[in-house]
């Protein structure tokens, strides 16, 4: 059965909705959300870099727009941010199905603290996998290695398996996508964009037609588009009016 999305994207939070934008913090909406109703959380949380960025010798303000080091909504302590984080695994534990999927971007130095948060709350570790930048910024390439890739990791809620729609064929845990593009940061532009190519692998992948996917660090919205292209429904939560303005505008322009 497709689900058909309206044309225009509901501004109130009501959980029947095909698409619910909302501006608010994210443990304040997740908390509403009913007790095992969602079948995947796709997410690109806070790093917790931002002070970790600023006591290292770069000048990566200087060098990229609106770098996320610089924006600051990454500069929490670590415990602070482990704190977060431990409420964002147990809301989410709550609200998946048993046999729900959960996927966060994340640092690769971070990867043993989000283990051991999500099975503390009831996941099952997967597997690590990395997207691969194909065109990434040269930043001092004579010095050193440069940085293309960011880590994601893989989690299923009570149980070792889930929705994983491969149709038989092998996907290998890396995947290989140019930076986002310019023309789908033409509403405007967020640090940490992901392409909607890869988003659409991962919605497809990880969910069915018709199931409800939350993404509770919604940012400008990609997770939402790739929902709308492939008949999920959709709740995603930004504490910045403009990213969510900006996701808006994305999500209602797919035919």
């Amino acid at each position: 059965m497709t689900v058909q999305v309206p044309k225009s994207i509901n501004n109130e939070f009501n959980q029947d909705n095909y698409c619910n934008l909302i501006n608010g913090d994210c443990i304040d909406i997740l908390k509403k959300i009913n007790d095992k109703s969602v079948h995947l959380v796709l997410t690109d949380p806070p790093y917790n870099l931002g002070q970790f960025m600023h006591k290292r010798n770069t000048n990566l303000k200087k060098m990229r727009e609106n770098q996320f080091a610089y924006a600051g909504w990454d500069n929490l302590p670590y415990d602070e941010w482990f704190k977060d984080m431990d409420i964002f695994f147990s809301e989410s534990s709550r609200i998946l199905v048993k046999g729900g999927s959960l996927l966060v971007f994340m640092s690769i130095i971070k990867v043993e603290s989000i283990i051991a948060l999500a099975e503390k709350n009831g996941f099952y570790y997967k597997t690590t996998g990395i997207w691969h930048k194909t065109n990434p910024m040269p930043r001092n390439m004579n010095l050193h290695f440069v940085n293309s890739t960011e880590a994601w990791i893989y989690f299923t809620k009570g149980t070792n398996t889930g929705t994983f729609n491969n149709e038989g064929k092998l996907v290998h845990d890396f995947f290989e996508t140019s930076l986002t593009t310019q023309g789908e940061k033409k509403h405007g532009k967020h640090p940490t964009q992901k392409p909607i190519k890869l988003m659409d692998r991962l919605v497809g992948l990880l969910s069915n037609e018709g199931d409800i996917i939350v993404d509770p660090f919604m940012g400008s919205g990609t997770t939402g588009v790739s929902c709308k292209k492939l008949n999920r429904k959709f709740i995603g939560v930004e504490q910045n009016k403009e990213y969510v303005k900006i996701a808006r505008q994305r999500i209602e322009e797919v035919s």
